[in-house]
């Protein structure tokens, strides 16, 4: 079995953003966890023709109260912000003017200085992160902000998904692609009257924002990385480098800090000095000061003791030396509770906030208890991580839920540079177990799936081949890519699935199972981020390397057939599309039967590939065979029924046969009014597409009612100010001036244009396509 290579991901051609992707999934029997995309997208279904209908199944469910725009309470704040530290200070004379320099329109940008750059900047530290999240929190507390987000930028998935966060609270979050969420909620940044700070905490790759920079006038946005070349070149951003404290800003950090007993600064001039005035060394260090009781003259003198010896390498920064400090110090507080086995683990997650729940799962708690030799105790575990932040190691906000710690990059590069290699990899498997015990079910797009994808990549970053010591492709790293798929992350999702399939093919071999799981799920994430064309390279790849295992008849083999027919159609191959499905139903048939549901799948690709290559009739004939089926099969009302006679009803309707269109629609209106309500999204879909197919056939007194019970419906269960309530708006403004209601129209347009400029922005499409609307209606080109 040739292995396909692989191409470099491309962006779809004219730059389209693919909205309402749905993937069915068929189980590949014979391959236990193997799961290959079959079926199809369902068609949408438009209300007219004017480019501003979404799918069959909008993405806000049936019954939500209202616009979710319309109720957002302000100030809003997303994103998970780290706690100040205790005595954190602002920098006066380090970083000077750094609030007065972060005005509305600029973009400014925290980097290290060149005194403590490759150093570690600790979560306690009043580094950057810290002078960050000291301004932001600032803002916000002063109300200069109207919207804060704060965004994890170590990757380009959690930069999606921190916009993501923000478009929820912001009533934004329309559509199932996390791009196009992420799109609407720029437009709203580059458009709003409100004031608002985004911030970009560790930043690693200026790539990661490419497409993805949130600028308006009334817009801040503050930026941390580790390295300036990080930061985007062409965008005018400020560039302040944060050096160490200076001598008189450590000394207020340390009076800050040491409160309760002013006996233990005696020293504190001379701990700073020896120290660098590194902020994280004297974060490590005061802690241990303040939970042991000693004076700094006397944290000083053994510092010095550690310095002066033998070291390989050359002379570590002071945090180099005062983390090990902190270590040693944690384990006397708590000896034997696993406070350094409990580090090795959580300094290979993303330390962006990783949810307290990790630390304490059962996975965790058994890898603690192998050397204490008890049970395995969660209060154990969450003791020895308090323990930890008590000596400065790492912080942790027990407010947020769940509660968040947070690990400084450099401390957690020194403690894998410094554990044992065994004990590393007892503790990536620990993480990765612990990971998938904690994963959401069903909540892709929440803020804890976020921290955990984040916490996946960098584990896997860390270990390295260690996680597949089990012989197949780990549980984590197929739930984070299947985690990436359902919140529409495309792109980080194509990139995710393509290293998996390489690592799998390299260390497993290109036949073994998992391998072709892999490649399934590549194959899948391609086609949705709109990459039909490499897709059908590596379905035709998986095709063949099924067909070769289990034979053209099997029901895996079929299903990847179909696959490759969605994806031949999808890149516009028509002719070798409808050969491979219509061998796939062939095939099907004979091995399985005519109502056998992987023949009906694709009977169905079938039909949609007719339909694409513009063979109406052969579209229909094949619709009304499925239709004909379906009704034997099952009730009238059945789901797989109503979708079949809906995509016969839109085959009509591009055939011209507008009234045979009519009659569909109507039976599906009607199906889905008594199976599932009048105000379901499906059933109001199913309107508006009568109301379009009305239009079709000139019976314009017919479509007008349409429209006016389906705009009203959309109101009424989704709000006035949805994008799907919005876009009916502009349907029903149409049949107004078909009609020759030419004043209701215009006051229509003007009403939903103002709705949505306030709603989503000025310069969201929805708003623009309102517009074009407007103008065509009009006849005039309005000036906007």
């Amino acid at each position: 079995m040739a292995w396909p290579q692989p191409c470099a991901p491309k962006p779809s051609g004219n730059g389209a953003v693919h909205i309402g992707h749905r993937k069915l999934a068929a189980p590949m029997s014979g391959i236990p966890g193997m799961w290959i995309a079959a079926g199809r997208q369902e068609a949408p279904v438009h209300a007219g023709s004017y480019g501003l209908t979404g799918t069959d199944s909008p993405a806000v469910p049936a019954g939500t109260p209202g616009s979710r725009a319309a109720s957002v309470a302000w100030p809003v704040r997303s994103g998970l912000l780290p706690p100040l530290a205790d005595g954190f200070v602002v920098r006066p004379e380090t970083v000077p003017g750094l609030e007065a320099a972060l005005v509305p329109g600029a973009a400014v940008a925290l980097v290290p200085g060149q005194a403590g750059a490759g150093r570690p900047d600790g979560p306690e530290s009043s580094g950057k992160t810290q002078l960050a999240a000291g301004l932001a929190g600032s803002l916000w507390q002063s109300r200069t902000v109207d919207l804060l987000a704060w965004v994890n930028a170590a990757s380009r998935a959690s930069v999606l998904s921190g916009y993501v966060q923000a478009a929820v609270r912001l009533g934004l979050d329309h559509g199932r692609d996390a791009e196009a969420v992420a799109a609407r909620f720029l437009a709203w940044l580059d458009g709003a009257a409100r004031p608002w700070l985004v911030v970009l905490d560790d930043l690693r790759d200026a790539a990661d924002l490419e497409g993805l920079w949130p600028a308006g006038p009334a817009g801040r946005v503050l930026i941390t990385a580790a390295d300036a070349a990080a930061v985007p070149g062409e965008r005018g951003v400020l560039v302040c480098a944060v050096p160490p404290f200076s001598i008189r800003e450590a000394l207020n950090y340390l009076s800050g800090r040491l409160t309760t007993d002013p006996d233990q600064r005696g020293g504190a001039i001379d701990l700073a000095g020896s120290l660098g005035c590194e902020p994280a060394a004297l974060a490590q260090a005061s802690a241990v000061i303040i939970s042991s009781g000693i004076r700094c003259c006397e944290y000083r003198d053994y510092f010095l003791k550690r310095q002066a010896q033998p070291a390989t390498g050359g002379e570590p920064a002071a945090a180099g030396l005062t983390w090990t400090v902190s270590v040693s110090h944690a384990e006397q507080l708590a000896p034997g509770e696993g406070t350094w086995r409990l580090l090795v683990l959580a300094v290979l997650l993303d330390g962006h906030g990783i949810p307290g729940t990790v630390l304490t799962a059962a996975a965790t708690c058994q890898y603690l208890a192998e050397s204490a030799g008890r049970p395995p105790d969660p209060q154990r575990a969450w003791s020895a991580l308090l323990v930890l932040e008590r000596t400065g190691l790492v912080a942790v906000d027990p407010a947020s839920t769940p509660p968040a710690v947070w690990i400084s990059p450099g401390l957690q590069a020194a403690v894998r540079a410094s554990a044992p290699p065994d004990l590393l990899d007892r503790a990536a498997r620990a993480a990765a177990d612990a990971l998938v015990e904690t994963w959401p079910v069903g909540q892709p797009r929440s803020e804890l799936a976020a921290r955990l994808r984040s916490c996946a990549a960098s584990l896997r970053q860390a270990a390295g081949d260690a996680l597949w010591a089990g012989g197949g492709i780990p549980r984590l790293l197929l739930a984070a890519g299947q985690s990436l798929d359902a919140a529409g992350l495309t792109g980080p999702s194509v990139t995710w699935w393509r290293e998996l399939a390489t690592d799998s093919q390299r260390l497993l071999g290109p036949a073994h199972p998992d391998t072709l799981v892999a490649g399934g799920q590549l194959a899948g994430a391609l086609l949705a981020a709109g990459q039909a064309a490499e897709a059908v390279t590596w379905f035709r790849w998986l095709l063949s390397s099924l067909a070769s295992m289990f034979g053209l008849d099997h029901p895996g083999t079929i299903a990847a057939q179909v696959s490759l027919g969605r994806a031949l159609t999808a890149a516009g191959q028509l002719d070798q599309a409808l050969a491979a499905l219509d061998e796939a139903a062939a095939r099907s048939e004979r091995a399985c039967g005519p109502g056998d549901a992987g023949t009906v799948a694709a009977r169905e690709e079938y039909a949609a590939a007719l339909l694409a290559a513009g063979k109406t009739a052969d579209a229909i004939r094949v619709y009304k065979r499925l239709l004909a089926d379906r009704e034997q099969l099952h009730r009238p009302g059945h789901p797989g029924t109503m979708t079949v006679r809906l995509r016969l009803a839109g085959a009509l309707l591009a055939a011209g046969k507008a009234k045979d269109a009519i009659a569909q629609y109507k039976t599906v209106l009607a199906d889905r009014e008594q199976a599932l309500g009048p105000d379901h999204p499906d059933t109001l879909a199913a309107r508006a597409a009568l109301a379009a197919a009305c239009d079709a056939a000139g019976q314009m007194g017919a479509a007008l009612e349409h429209h006016q019970e389906a705009c009203a419906g959309y109101e009424r269960v989704f709000g006035p100010d949805h994008p799907d309530t919005l876009a009916r708006r502009a349907d029903l403004a149409r049949a107004y001036a078909a009609a020759g209601q030419l004043g209701e129209a215009v006051t229509l347009l003007r009403e939903a244009i103002a709705r949505s400029e306030q709603a989503l922005s000025p310069a969201d499409a929805l708003t623009q396509a309102l517009r074009q609307v407007l103008a065509e209606i009009t006849g005039e080109m309005t000036a906007w």
